[in-house]
């Protein structure tokens, strides 16, 4: 028997519906700033932690590097961000915001209001399960994709 492409009753696919439709809900928001959802996360890392490298926002992000390079090359173009080659190998760059990145930042709106309308109905109790379980599964999956064998 063929495999179902779709099982409208499995936990992956309603978690890959919720991670869409909240996407679809910042890209909704971020359109009149002139932005897109992974331009967002950058512009949050910047803000909220500080100068990062690069090369770390591959990880941070799980994103591919050639995507991450055309992001920041946007965002650099659009004179939000800043690259600073790092000090001891000059082909790493350490990304900044620049002044109007943070004026840019300041004037955009909480997001905070995408999970609201996500998860109203719902206890904390509920939500930090779901948290957990997601977060287990998504952990036993990487390890199994590494190569480990159970």
């Amino acid at each position: 028997m063929a495999n179902n492409l779709v099982d409208n009753a499995s936990v992956g696919h309603w978690a890959k519906r919720c991670y869409l439709a909240a996407r679809q809900m910042m890209d909704d928001a971020l359109r009149p700033y002139g932005l897109g959802a992974t331009q967002w996360y950058i512009l949050h890392q910047l803000a909220r932690v500080g100068p990062t490298m690069q090369r770390d926002l591959v990880d941070l992000l799980q994103i591919e590097r050639a995507t991450v390079s055309i992001v920041v090359t946007n965002l650099v173009r659009k004179g939000l961000v800043e690259q600073v080659p790092d000090a001891v190998d000059q082909r790493q760059k350490e990304l900044r915001l620049t002044a109007a990145g943070a004026a840019l930042w300041d004037e955009l709106p909480d997001l905070g209001f995408i999970r609201k309308i996500a998860f109203s109905g719902f206890s904390d109790a509920e939500i930090e399960t779901t948290v957990r379980v997601l977060k287990a599964a998504t952990e036993q999956l990487q390890q199994r994709s590494k190569g480990s064998k159970a």
